[in-house]
């Protein structure tokens, strides 16, 4: 069947307010688009332009120029200083010589010209407004300031915009219902009581009713036309009872018929107790099929054509915290609330008799989400149309799903890091090693540099004050540091890359535990004003536990780092109270359990999802290099064959869980 049929077969009700719904819809639709165009085009013609001018004014005073166009630090650290302002997409500094001394993107970075010389071509296929600004300088010719406005209206507008439809929505809405509901009185309710009256007439077979007109219209003249029929069905119906009063009467003076009634009788009763027998049949059999349906773990609701509660069974209380006797013959809205948004599609089940399918919902059940799926099947019996509603929890499958995901993207790391390490070592250990010649070469202290700097007439001390004048060793300085948080990185990517071939030993767990505690005291003890010490440890140590096979060093690694983690979630919330945290142990067949429990701020869920993720960090820069977890991840799932986890909701605290093999790969053939 097209959908222009379908449309046609709808009652008269249902194709006006569809044609209502689909006129205003069409008339909000095209009013927001036209109001949009209309602001990006006055933001982009005289908004943008106007901002622009204003900001190079600021800038183009000379006493920022000068300090901008002194280095390169210097201007970028004025370009950083546009970086929260949003109309800007883009900024680039030029020197007096026309080259780019520094930039700033906003977003992803464009192709800008390297040279001012190559800015006239650039600007022919530019579409974004752009202007450039002279830097004037005290002595010799300016610099220049490129500024590159962003072509995107600002997220207050597209919000206001927004909320102003959503309002002008739910106002149409309400007009909406209004109509329809002098719809359904003037149209849908006279045409249902007439089918009414027709179905108790055709049931009671009562000849004697009547429709009562509501108006002068089509409707009610179908009412008339109705109750006319009514009129000669009755008429004909006095004949036929009289035709059948004279027919008992000459039954009644047959005496040869009254042994057939006696036999007839009999085979009465013979008749109801055959469906006497049956119905206690289908009665033990409802029962039967009843605790079926409750034992099953799914959730199952059976419902007519009208959408009310028939069948309710224990997991859908469970879930809807209805019981079965408040849910029964009430519409499936009210007995299941978090049901109403799929009411379209269970009313298409029931119409259309086909399966419908809803992939995942998520709803709160003790507290916690839980995700779901919903499949809604088409019943047909003699009872009429119905729907029968299957809710599935899915959520240990999406779970599991998260974490086959999350290791296919540590084993595809994995091979890139190895590959990107050995990459960079070289040219950052010849980066360090000539930064320290520097440092040596510049020393008074060594022969060969006081005879060069004679054999020049160059004086070493006169070279050093110019260095220490320029701040030449605090530069060199900053090299060394970079540099060794780079080596540091590199030594982080190469330890996750490389699989061990380290034999696993036994190690006493709770000696193992509290070395990791004092080595995390004594690294925090002055850190930004926390002392580690302040932190309330509980240990609760299963005493079934005391030895496990283990790498004790990487496994020392891989608490420390949880132990760091905790200490800085607890600092960063002081809001909570004194700090916590709960170090357990247990036994857990065939796993050895460790748990890290901390009472911080907690770990939203979009974060949660990316932690073991190498190089992701919510740290600000040069605080964190993000490969404290993924190492730890990589260490207790591929070096000690076991598994990690994470429990975590927001100003609940976070708890990570480490299991251990008991038993080590090489003990299983022995044993």
């Amino acid at each position: 069947m097209t959908l222009r049929q379908r449309l046609e077969n709808l009652p008269v009700g249902r194709k006006l307010l569809i044609a209502l719904l689909v006129l205003l819809a069409a008339v909000l639709l095209v009013s927001n688009l036209t109001f949009i165009s209309a602001a990006y085009w006055i933001s982009r013609q005289s908004v943008a332009p106007q901002a622009m001018h204003t900001l190079g004014a600021l800038l183009a005073t000379p006493e920022l120029s000068s300090r901008a166009l002194a280095s390169e630090s210097a201007a970028d650290e004025l370009l950083q200083k546009l970086h929260d302002y949003a109309p800007l997409r883009a900024a680039v500094i030029y020197d007096n010589t026309g080259r780019r001394l520094a930039q700033l993107y906003r977003g992803d970075p464009l192709d800008l010209p390297e040279q001012i010389s190559t800015l006239p071509a650039w600007k022919k296929n530019e579409m974004r407004a752009n202007l450039l600004v002279e830097l004037p300088q005290a002595a010799g010719p300016p610099g220049h300031l490129l500024i590159v406005a962003s072509s995107e209206l600002p997220g207050a507008f597209y919000t206001g915009t927004f909320t102003a439809s959503l309002a002008i929505l739910l106002a149409s809405l309400l007009l909406w219902a209004l109509v329809a509901r002098q719809i359904r009185r003037l149209i849908t309710r006279p045409i249902r009581d007439l089918e009414a009256l027709s179905r108790q007439v055709t049931r009671d077979e009562d000849y004697s009713l009547r429709a009562t007109p509501r108006n002068r219209d089509e409707i009610g003249n179908l009412a008339d036309a109705f109750n006319t029929m009514l009129s000669r069905m009755e008429a004909r119906e006095q004949q036929l009872k009289r035709a059948r009063d004279d027919a008992q009467e000459a039954f009644d003076h047959a005496q040869g018929l009254a042994e057939e009634t006696r036999h007839s009788n009999r085979k009465l009763e013979l008749e109801v107790q055959v469906r006497s027998k049956i119905e206690q049949k289908l009665t033990g059999f409802q029962n039967y099929l009843n605790s079926i349906i409750d034992s099953m773990p799914s959730v199952l609701i059976a419902l007519d054509e009208q959408l009310y509660v028939t069948q309710w069974n224990q997991q859908a209380s469970a879930l809807s915290g209805t019981s079965i006797d408040d849910a029964l013959n009430q519409p499936v809205f009210i007995a299941f609330e978090p049901l109403r948004p799929f009411l379209t599609q269970i009313r298409r089940t029931s119409e259309h008799h086909q399966v419908e399918k809803i992939e995942r919902v998520t709803w709160t059940f003790n507290d916690e989400p839980r995700h779901y799926a919903l499949t809604l099947y088409p019943l047909m019996g003699g009872g009429g149309r119905g729907v029968v509603i299957r809710i599935d929890d899915i959520t240990d499958r999406i779970n599991m799903e998260e974490i086959m995901v999350q290791s296919e993207k540590m084993l595809s790391v994995g091979s890139l890091a190895a590959g990107m390490a050995h990459e960079i070592n070289n040219p950052l250990g010849a980066i360090l090693h000539n930064a320290q010649n520097i440092r040596r070469r510049l020393s008074p202290d060594l022969e060969r540099n006081r005879e060069a700097a004679d054999e020049t007439g160059v004086s070493l001390s006169a070279v050093n004050q110019y260095l220490q004048r320029r701040e030449i060793p605090q530069l060199l300085d900053g090299i060394q540091q970079a540099g060794s948080r780079a080596a540091k990185i590199v030594s982080h990517m190469l330890s996750f890359s490389r699989l061990s071939n380290r034999q696993l030993a036994e190690c006493q767990l709770p000696i193992l535990i509290d070395q990791a505690l004092e080595i995390a005291g004594n690294d925090f003890a002055l850190m930004d004003g926390f002392d580690f010490r302040s932190i309330e440890i509980v240990r609760d140590f299963d005493p079934q536990i005391d030895r496990v096979p283990c790498i004790g060093n990487e496994l020392e690694q891989v608490l420390l780092n949880l132990l760091k983690n905790a200490a800085q979630a607890i600092h960063q919330h002081p809001e909570r109270g004194r700090g916590q945290i709960i170090l357990r142990t247990r036994l857990s067949p065939p796993w050895a359990e460790i748990q890290v429990e901390d009472n911080g701020g907690g770990i939203p869920e979009n974060i949660r999802k990316r932690i073991f993720e190498p190089f992701f960090t919510t740290k600000e820069v040069g605080q964190g290099t993000g490969l404290g977890l993924s190492v730890s991840y990589f260490i207790i799932t591929n070096n000690h064959k076991g598994q990690m986890e994470v429990q975590s909701r927001p100003d609940q605290g976070t708890t990570f869980t480490l299991r251990l093999p008991l038993t080590s790969a090489s003990d299983t053939p022995a044993s």
